[in-house]
C-alpha cells in the first residue's frame, strides 16, 4: 500500500501551485512553478485514479460483507471483485512508477561524443552511422542537433564527432546509450566477403551549466592557432582555432569549427565544463557502485553494450538481453525508441526492487 500522507502532500502541492499560478508572478517564478505544476499533473491524476479504485473496491467489499445484501447481488459483487482488484493493482504500479525519484539531469540538453574504436576506416564509417541514427532519432523527438566539432574518416564517417542535442528530456532518453557499440558486417572493400567486427564508443553527457562547474581562469591555458581543414581563403590566414587545456585535470578541448575565435572559445569552454561535470558524476557513480551494481545504464564506457549485426539484420542490447530484427529501422532512428523504452523499463524495475528491499 502507498502511504496516504505522501499522496495527500502531492495533491495539496498541486492545488497550491494552481492557486499561485493564478496570481501575478515575476516571469522567472511563473516559468519555474508552471513546469513543476505540469510535472505533477500526471502524478496527481494517477493518485485520483488509484484512490477511486480503492474506494470502489471498499464499497464492493462492504456490499459483500453486509448480511442484508441479497444472494444474487452478493454473487454479482463477488464476480466483479477480481477485475477491480487487478485494476487497482495496475493503478498502484503505475503510481509507484510515477513516484520514483527522477534524475535531476533528465531535462538537460546533451553533449553527444562518438569516437571510432577498433577497426580503422570501418570503425569511422560505423561512428558515422551511429551519429546519423541519433540525429534522425532526435529529429523525431523534435530536438535540435548541432555539430560542435568533428574529425572525418579518410573513407567517410567520423574518427570523432561531438554534437549538442537540445530538447526537453534529451538526457533522460539518451543517457542509456553510453558505452561501446559493436558492428559486424562485410565492408565494401572486403573482396572475400569476410565479416569484420568494429567498434565505436558513445558518451552521452548532460550539458553542464555555469552553476554546476565553476572554472577558475587561472586553471586554464588557452592557445590560439590557425585552423586546419580543406583549404580556402580563410584557412591558415587567421588564428581562429582555440585549444583550451584544463591544467588540474589535463583535459584538452580543441575547437575550430567556427571562423570566430570568440565563438570557438565559448564552445570549447562549454564542452570543457560538461566533461569536468561528467568526471564529478563518474566519481559519484564509483562511490555508489555497490548500490547500483544491478541497475541498467551505469555509464560504464568500457562495457560492450550493443551489437549491430548486418548479415542477420539484428541489433542486440547485451545489458537486458534484448534482440530486435529491425536493424535498418533502428539505424533510421525509427525503432531506436523501442530499445530505449526497454532500457527505461528495466531501470525502473530495478529502482522499484531497490525500494522494496529497503
Amino acid at each position: 500500500m502507498l502511504p496516504d500522507q505522501k499522496l495527500d502532500a502531492l495533491v495539496s502541492r498541486h492545488a497550491g501551485l494552481e492557486r499561485d499560478l493564478a496570481s501575478a508572478l515575476p516571469p522567472e517564478t511563473y516559468v519555474k512553478l508552471a513546469r513543476e505544476f505540469a510535472e505533477l499533473g500526471p502524478v496527481v491524476e494517477a493518485v485520483k485514479s488509484y484512490r477511486a479504485a480503492q474506494h470502489e473496491l471498499a464499497d464492493l467489499a462492504g456490499l459483500i460483507d453486509d448480511p442484508a445484501t441479497e444472494a444474487d447481488m452478493r454473487a454479482i459483487a463477488e464476480s466483479e471483485r477480481p477485475a477491480l482488484e487487478a485494476r487497482r493493482a495496475a493503478l498502484e504500479q503505475e503510481l509507484r512508477l510515477a513516484l520514483l525519484p527522477k534524475d535531476a539531469m533528465d531535462d538537460r540538453n546533451v553533449i553527444l561524443e562518438i569516437r571510432a574504436g577498433t577497426g580503422g576506416d570501418e570503425a569511422a564509417l560505423f561512428a558515422g552511422d551511429l551519429f546519423r541514427m541519433y540525429e534522425r532519432y532526435a529529429a523525431k523527438q523534435r530536438w535540435t542537433v548541432e555539430i560542435v566539432t568533428a574529425s572525418e574518416g579518410s573513407m567517410g564517417g567520423f574518427k570523432e564527432v561531438v554534437a549538442e542535442i537540445r530538447g526537453r528530456g534529451a538526457f533522460a532518453r539518451l543517457k542509456y546509450e553510453s558505452g561501446v557499440h559493436r558492428v559486424q558486417r562485410v565492408p565494401d572493400t572486403e573482396a572475400s566477403g569476410r565479416i569484420h567486427t568494429s567498434t565505436a564508443t558513445v558518451a552521452v553527457l548532460p550539458e553542464a551549466q555555469d552553476v554546476d562547474v565553476p572554472i577558475n581562469e587561472t586553471d586554464l591555458r588557452i592557445d590560439t592557432l590557425r585552423s586546419g581543414g580543406a583549404g580556402g581563403q580563410h584557412v591558415n590566414k587567421t588564428e581562429s582555432a582555440v585549444r583550451v587545456t584544463h591544467i588540474p585535470s589535463g583535459i584538452v578541448v580543441m575547437m575550430q569549427e567556427d571562423r570566430s575565435q570568440h565563438r570557438n572559445r565559448a564552445k570549447a569552454l562549454a564542452v570543457l565544463r560538461t566533461r569536468l561535470y561528467d568526471l564529478e558524476r563518474q566519481k559519484l557513480d564509483a562511490a555508489r557502485a555497490a548500490e547500483r551494481r544491478g541497475q541498467v545504464g551505469t555509464g560504464d564506457r568500457s562495457e560492450r553494450i550493443r551489437t549491430y549485426n548486418f548479415p542477420q539484420g539484428r541489433v542486440s542490447d547485451h545489458r537486458i538481453n534484448l534482440t530486435l530484427y529491425k536493424l535498418p529501422q533502428i539505424l533510421e532512428g525509427e525503432a531506436l525508441g523501442e530499445i530505449i523504452d526497454a532500457l527505461v523499463a528495466e531501470h525502473q524495475a530495478a529502482q522499484l526492487a531497490a525500494e522494496d528491499a529497503a
